[in-house]
């Protein structure tokens, strides 16, 4: 979505100037810090000047001149390739502190900017990939998240809050957005009145994952459209006056659910929102990018649309089977996941562990251009590519498959998400992404990739950066000590999910040795592939299978070390070469 280009340099000089008098020591390091990271540049666990920088793409919309900037970042500051993120948006690692200004113009000259992607402040504004495109979605979502976006982006009290602050929006109850676990998460949803029905939201808060995972809870029943970003305002306001400035690690709006209570928190809230008439930031009524874009959904009138069919998948109906025939036809079986307005479809491309290569940003860029398909960021680590006419299908296919993007995955077990973990980040403890890699190829090697319904995630930490707690199977990096020495291992969880407006945290299982974690999910996945019903969701299975602890009791025989000597791999990190150990810095994000 168009919107106009943001006006960035101003943000892009003072960090140049900023930056110089860091440099020459005429400013302290803390001070440097937390500028930086409200400009969206982040430290890396290797020290010195090597830098992430995280680039917002609200709502995951990234358009074709974007693709082909970012192509361009990744290979002049970066290592040829970019990361899609779990909120949606791209990060660049190892770039050089002092080359930060040269990128942030590169990126500004396409309406791209970094800051308040990092540190304690509005964060991206998430949002379900199929906004806009979902046959049957309340209201398209995306010009709210634009609004929204635009709102909070350099508003005074999105700056120094007590900590990080998250909005999602998802078009309707089935919640593809990830509404449940957020600081704040909208829903829309419809009333009858006397006039008819009426669209509007529900909105959620104090949700959040990390150590410490808490369901978003209901402020209220209904909140009229025009009163949507005057609600999300006070939510803000609210939070900034109660949470805890003195303990980062109790600092986040779920935090002051449990001090207030849910009920004293809604009523301050609905109190500082009657009194926001008065502020000079009132942003009441119909923003002008729901005005000028509108927000009518792809389904049409609601009364006439289809009915979401009930089911555990994005869009409802049965598990899918797994994809057979012939490769085309697997792909489109799997990734072809909508059919919004006018006939017009949505598809999935793959990035393999949420990466992105300056060829394929390329590739993309071109396919954006040439077929005329708005591009997402989606909360997989992928990119939906929508509203493209279903003939041209075979042509789409052809593309990605040129660029390495057309592996089946939607719903496939093979579709294994991670965060960066330790390969880059402070806080993580074990290299989440060399595991992902493994339980990958481990599927491939069992012939399971392809098996539908059942989505795996991994976190180098208990952060859940990676959303392991809401996947079926979750994995999340813990230091395990065998026989007085460091060894990587894995917490396993199962049973995650959000869906309806619900949420089910996964349950533990055990803890696994690293290296017998892709044994472990295989085994998993073969066990639900061959004894699940017809349209049974892994949930379902794993209820009917004692839960998550009798599931774990059947892989015990995996949380066995061998000795150092027997098996010096278990004792090596994946991708690592030397024996594991701890270094875990000062998190600059202090986890989700």
């Amino acid at each position: 979505m168009d919107g106009g280009r943001l006006d960035l340099e101003g943000d892009i000089a003072r960090f140049e100037a900023v930056l110089a008098d860091y440099l020459s020591g005429r400013m302290e390091e803390e001070a440097f810090r937390i500028f930086r990271l409200n400009n969206g540049v982040y430290g890396q666990r290797q020290g010195g000047h090597a830098q992430m920088v995280r680039v917002k793409a609200p709502y995951g919309s990234i358009d074709a001149v974007q693709l082909g900037m970012l192509g361009q970042v990744a290979e002049r500051y970066s290592r040829g390739w970019g990361h899609l993120t779990t909120r949606q948006n791209v990060q660049f690692h190892f770039v050089e502190l002092e080359r930060v200004p040269e990128l942030l113009r590169d990126l500004a000259s396409v309406g791209l900017t970094t800051r308040e992607a990092c540190g304690d402040t509005v964060r991206n504004v998430a949002g379900c990939h199929l906004a806009g495109a979902c046959p049957y979605e309340v209201l398209d979502v995306s010009p709210w998240a634009e609004a929204t976006f635009r709102h909070f982006l350099h508003h005074p009290y999105a700056q120094r809050l007590p900590r990080k602050f998250k909005i999602n929006f998802s078009g309707c109850s089935a919640d593809c957005g990830q509404a449940m676990f957020n600081d704040v998460g909208v829903v829309a949803t419809s009333r009858e009145t006397p006039d008819g029905r009426v669209a509007g939201f529900r909105v959620f808060l104090g949700g959040g994952l990390g150590a410490n995972p808490r369901p978003a809870q209901a402020l209220e029943p209904f909140t009229e459209r025009s009163d949507l970003l005057p609600t999300l305002e006070a939510v803000l306001r609210t939070f900034d006056h109660y949470g805890n400035r003195d303990n980062k690690l109790r600092a986040r709006l779920k935090w002051v659910v449990d001090e207030l209570g849910v009920e004293e928190l809604r009523r301050r809230i609905l109190r500082e929102r009657a009194a926001l008439v008065a502020s000079s930031s009132w942003p009441g009524g119909i923003p002008a990018a729901v005005a000028a874009e509108g927000d009518e959904p792809a389904g049409g009138d609601p009364r006439t649309r289809p009915t979401r069919p009930q089911g555990p998948t994005p869009l409802g109906g049965p598990v899918p089977a797994r994809p057979a025939g012939t490769p085309y036809e697997r792909w489109r079986s799997a990734n072809v996941v909508a059919v919004g307005a006018k006939g017009l479809v949505s598809a999935i491309a793959h990035a393999r562990l949420g990466d992105v290569t300056a060829e394929q940003f390329r590739g993309l860029a071109s396919v954006a251009s040439d077929l005329e398909v708005d591009v997402r960021i989606t909360n997989r680590q992928n990119l939906a590519l929508r509203g493209l006419a279903e003939a041209r299908l075979p042509e789409l296919y052809r593309r990605l498959a040129e660029i390495g993007m057309a592996e089946p995955v939607a719903g496939l077990a093979r579709d294994v998400v991670a965060c960066p973990g330790a390969d880059t980040c402070n806080l993580a403890v074990t290299q989440s992404r060399g595991l992902a890699d493994a339980i990958g190829a481990a599927l491939e090697d069992a012939g399971l990739g392809d098996v539908g319904g059942v989505r795996i995630n991994v976190s180098g930490c208990t952060n859940s950066c990676g959303h392991h707690h809401i996947a079926d199977i979750g994995l999340h990096g813990v230091e395990r000590r065998v026989e007085g020495r460091p060894a990587p291992g894995y917490q396993l969880l199962l049973g995650g999910r959000v869906d309806g407006t619900g949420i089910q945290f996964g349950r533990r299982a055990l803890r696994l040795p690293a290296k017998a974690c892709p044994e472990a999910v295989v085994r998993v996945v073969r066990r639900y592939s061959e004894e699940r019903g017809a349209g049974e969701a892994f949930g379902e299975w794993l209820a009917r299978s004692g839960g998550a602890q009798a599931v774990g009791s059947e892989l015990a025989e995996l949380d066995r070390w061998p000795t150092a000597e027997a098996r010096p791999d278990y004792y090596v990190d994946y991708h690592e070469t030397a024996p594991y150990l701890v270094t875990v810095g000062a998190g600059e994000c202090a986890g989700t």
